[in-house]
């Protein structure tokens, strides 16, 4: 491998690992992780679709559809009574009026950093527009149009406790009665939704239960978006861009769950059933998702249909309390198989120091220890490079005619000194993946989240490192990284040319002003690993 050559491959590399690589190759389908196939459904009663059962029927629609009812006359809770839902975890507002979600505030998560900063709503008033939690008779709005009234009142759950609501309306004959049971130790509402035909004849219909959000992401960037998300045949598939969702989506198989999503935050419909499509659609600024069955319903009997709705972050013990393949909702790219077990290593870290950003330094400790034969093994095999490259640019001038011959006798000298060109890189590229896989998790981590390092300057009160997920507000750590790459660049044996060496240390440059608007938690660990780099290297210096 060329000298050149040997620079374009670390350009490239370190492109790849800063980048990443969703962001360079961006996919719309996401494979399965296995093994998160088989969490079990917390609702008790879950029916598995039998192995030679008939695939629902799909009723072909327009995906505008599922919001067409609404365009003329949106939801209003004005005048309707509201009921309050407390647990350890959020405060639901709910309306009396078909049990529409009127807010969902998050307790452990805040809006912004400062101390006085109110709870996250994952439901805004826009959001309401379009009645999240609602559910839709032949597209029909039947919070609306049907005559509502309601079973209880303000519940407030501590403990392993648990509480109910119940909502009962009455549409053409038709009657539908909504359970919602609320548990103090999950993020999911479950609903029990019966349709009882009181009617001579039989009905037949589009039965529709249907989530709303105007944006889980207050400030969005390429990093963290807002979109809309569903898992069938056993992958995941997202949608962020608003141009596409404007024209609606939708399954052309049932859905394991449909919802809206955020690096950080979910909102969700997942059914029991199996036999769900699912639509979306991006309108009014807000997110629209539904999930419809075709029900027909004879005189005197009633269709019963069980389903959660789950608001809230996507951590994992959470999410795999839900079941029906919600925990596919916590993926962090193409190298979510890395990713997700370095998050696990990250939270354990965490459990001892209690400081996610030292939590990040052992964590990059523990990596480098793993792939410390492999660098050093990189370093030997560049310095030997080094030694020769007086004999193999004596070797280029006396053969520059005679092309073949010079590579004769450059494999010759290789072989004499028994140097391997691609010894360099090849060890580089083995940790490439896990490179990559930390960069996916340190980005898309809500335990990262608002999650401190040094909260305050040293000996002021001037705010520093106080979210890791937000880049460092005055640059100072992805200057220092800059720093340190240029220390590790002048350390590493390089080749004798010096125009190939100047471009090589044009590269930390580079890179600072890329890492300026980085997440802080990632230009730590950068630093981190830039630091241990140099230490490895003097070592192998001061041996040498």
């Amino acid at each position: 491998m060329n000298d050149n050559w040997r620079i374009f491959l670390a350009l490239g590399l370190t492109m790849l690992v800063l980048v990443g690589w969703n962001l360079l190759f961006p996919s719309q389908q996401v494979p399965e992780q296995t093994g998160n196939r088989t969490q079990e459904n917390r609702q008790t009663g879950q029916q598995e679709t039998p192995p030679k059962a008939k695939a629902p029927e799909r009723q072909s629609s327009n995906p505008k559809d599922i919001v067409q009812s609404e365009q003329a006359e949106p939801f209003s809770a004005t005048g309707s009574k509201s009921l309050r839902v407390d647990t350890p975890l959020y405060t639901a507002v709910l309306s009396a009026q078909g049990g529409i979600l009127e807010h969902f505030y998050l307790k452990k998560y805040k809006e912004t950093i400062k101390p006085d900063s109110p709870p996250i709503d994952l439901v805004h008033e826009k959001a309401l527009n379009k009645a999240p939690m609602g559910i839709l008779w032949n597209r029909g709005a039947a919070w609306r149009q049907a005559q509502w009234s309601v079973q209880g009142e303000d519940i407030r759950i501590t403990g392993d406790d648990t509480g109910q609501l119940t909502f009962r309306g009455e549409l053409d004959g038709l009657e539908f009665v909504r359970t919602f049971t609320f548990q103090a130790d999950s993020y999911a509402v479950d609903e029990d939704l019966q349709v009882t035909n009181s009617r001579e004849n039989y009905v037949s219909g589009v039965l529709s239960l249907t989530m709303a959000s105007s944006g889980l992401v207050a400030n969005e960037s390429r990093y963290n978006k807002t979109s809309i998300a569903y898992y069938a045949n056993k992958s995941l598939h997202k949608e962020d861009d608003t141009d596409d969702l404007r024209l609606g989506i939708e399954s052309e198989v049932p859905v394991s769950w449909a919802g809206v999503d955020s690096n950080y935050f979910l909102v969700s419909v997942v059914p029991t059933s199996q036999g769900m499509f699912f639509k979306g659609k991006f309108e009014d600024s807000v997110y629209r998702v539904a999930l419809e069955q075709n029900t027909r319903i004879d005189p005197g009997q009633h269709e019963r249909i069980a389903a959660s709705y789950y608001l809230g972050p996507k951590e994992q013990q959470y999410l795999a309390l839900v079941g029906n393949n919600l925990i596919g909702a916590l993926h962090y790219g193409w190298l979510n198989i890395i990713a997700r077990p370095l998050v696990q290593v990250l939270k354990f870290f965490y459990s001892y120091v209690g400081n996610y950003g030292i939590a990040i330094i052992l964590l990059t400790f523990v990596i480098k220890i793993i792939f410390w034969p492999l660098s050093h093994k990189s370093y030997k095999s560049m310095e030997k490079m080094k030694r020769i490259q007086p004999m193999m640019k004596q070797l280029k001038e006396k053969h520059k005619d005679d092309r073949q011959k010079m590579n004769q006798e450059l494999m010759q000298l290789y072989k004499t000194y028994k140097v391997n060109p691609a010894g360099g890189c090849l060890p580089m590229l083995l940790q490439i993946p896990v490179f990559i896989g930390l960069y996916e998790a340190l980005l898309g981590a809500v335990e990262l989240r608002h999650a401190s390092f040094i909260t305050h300057f040293p000996f002021t009160d001037i705010v520093w490192l106080a979210d890791l997920s937000a880049k460092d507000p005055y640059y100072i750590t992805p200057v220092v990284m800059g720093l340190s790459m240029f220390l590790q660049q002048k350390l590493s044996p390089t080749a004798g040319d010096p125009t190939q060496a100047k471009i090589m240390l044009i590269m930390p440059i580079f890179l600072t002003f890329i890492f300026l608007n980085f997440p802080s938690g990632l230009v730590v660990y950068f630093f981190t690993n830039n630091m241990l780099s140099i230490f490895q290297q003097w070592r192998l210096m001061r041996k040498a």
